[in-house]
């Protein structure tokens, strides 16, 4: 009878856990999976990449002149006019940039605590050398670009800490900011451009990856394509830097 008893437990239907029920509130849709977030980082990397280009641009503008690189200044903040007010286009660029850098940022984060909740339990075996450069850029170097970022608008957009001040001309703040005597600043400036050299390299690449374009036809080709639009970019930024501390620019 006991035996009998103990069958019958033990082949007893299990009724479902409650964790299994559909939980309420859980956020659904495209946006909410890995791969909706891998799009929006892909995206927003996008964007923040054409405005370095053209943000590049302008800065070489300085070893044309004083007056060319204003004029550029200027430009942006009266294109459009008399259609649309003064800076209008300026300020919806600042804008999808900042919307840009915050959804890349959540994007970024809510990937990072999804990988970690997916395996709690740290792998006994080390992660390649590789990948755990790619992360450590990834994740330490995104906070020095934004650190920077913050610095960088100070000095040079707002004129705040800068020598000049915030009534100077754009060439006069550029070139009193890497003066000789402020090598300090270049080289901060320095570390911070090579960070975000590192970090497009890997973000470009990634992007590849997740808009499917990484097949085996194409892997050197986009590779090297990636390290490319970096170093190019990374030359273009730290050119008038130099130049200025140097004294090939006054």
């Amino acid at each position: 009878m006991t035996a009998t008893i103990e069958r019958g437990a033990a082949t007893a239907p299990i009724p479902p856990k409650p964790a299994d029920k559909p939980t309420r509130g859980r956020p659904r849709g495209f946006l909410a999976s890995s791969n909706g977030k891998k799009v929006v980082m892909a995206v927003t990397g996008a964007v923040m990449v054409l405005f370095l280009v053209g943000h590049m641009l302008g800065n070489l503008k300085i070893f044309i002149s004083r007056d060319s690189f204003n004029d550029y200044a200027t430009a942006l903040r009266t294109l459009l006019e008399p259609l649309a007010p003064y800076r209008t286009l300026l300020t919806i660029v600042e804008v999808v940039l900042a919307v840009s850098v915050v959804l890349h940022i959540w994007a970024a984060i809510s990937l990072s605590r999804r990988a970690h909740a997916a395996r709690p339990v740290k792998y006994a075996a080390k992660k390649s050398q590789a990948g755990g450069y790619a992360t450590h850029i990834m994740r330490y170097g995104g906070v020095t670009i934004v650190l920077f970022l913050v610095w960088h608008l100070l000095d040079l957009t707002f004129g705040v800490v800068n020598p000049k001040g915030p009534v100077s001309t754009p060439a006069d703040r550029m070139i009193a900011g890497f003066d000789p005597s402020r090598w300090w600043m270049t080289l901060i400036y320095l570390v911070a451009v090579v960070m975000v050299g590192l970090h497009l390299r890997h973000g470009i690449w990634s992007a590849f990856q997740t808009l499917g374009w990484a097949n085996r036809n194409r892997y050197k080709a986009l590779r090297t394509g990636a390290a490319l639009v970096s170093a190019v970019l990374v030359i273009g930024f730290l050119a008038p830097p130099l130049a200025i501390t140097f004294g090939v620019v006054k």
